[in-house]
């Protein structure tokens, strides 16, 4: 079993299978995870994945975190982990995070793992952009955060959404750098 500990964050936008895949990933190499959603991510969750998929996921995650808890362990620098990734992550947390307004779980762990100097991961949902957009991405960037859009690896020829989904929660985790191989698939190159 690997001794990892990761923040799992899932925000209102579009994408929330992405959240819930990575947390399936995570639990299924044996890390430790620790789920915070948003109260958008749950009404997106029920649309997008159905009614009972919050439930699954909660029931997968080793800790659950209620939204307006910033009193949870995963509030605070002493409380360690390999990293944080926030998947989807709607515009709306990305600026809070941006601008360091921590008036919910979610954004108050993502501002610790800043402070910390730990990896955190933005998997940001929204196009077109425009200008606030960009610089909030470029703030969290400067700050130290991955910003990393779920945007399809079309050279893997995916079949399914089921396929992208997949990949793009798998190259998340890999961001985080923990040595996980066995989630990873490097690119080989061209033949």
């Amino acid at each position: 079993m690997t001794p990892f500990r990761v923040v799992v964050g899932i925000s209102g936008a579009s994408g929330a299978m992405l959240g819930i895949r990575v947390l399936e990933l995570l639990a299924s190499a044996g890390c430790e995870t620790h789920l915070v959603v948003s109260e958008s991510a749950e009404r997106t969750i029920a649309h997008e994945v159905g009614r009972d998929a919050l439930d699954q996921a909660r029931s997968i995650a080793s800790c659950c975190h209620p939204i307006g808890n910033v009193g949870a362990t995963i509030a605070s620098g002493s409380f360690r982990t390999a990293g944080m990734i926030v998947a989807p992550c709607s515009m709306r947390t990305l600026s809070a995070i941006a601008n360091s307004l921590s008036d919910n779980l979610l954004v108050r762990a993502a501002d610790v793992h800043l402070k910390e100097r730990r990896r955190i991961i933005l998997l940001t949902r929204e196009t077109p952009l425009h200008l606030g957009h960009i610089r909030a991405m470029a703030a969290v960037t400067e700050m130290g955060a991955i910003v990393a859009p779920p945007v399809p690896a079309y050279y893997r020829r995916p079949q399914s959404v089921s396929e992208i989904i997949d990949h793009t929660a798998r190259r998340a985790i890999d961001l985080l750098d923990l040595g996980l191989a066995e989630l990873a698939e490097s690119w080989t190159g061209l033949d």
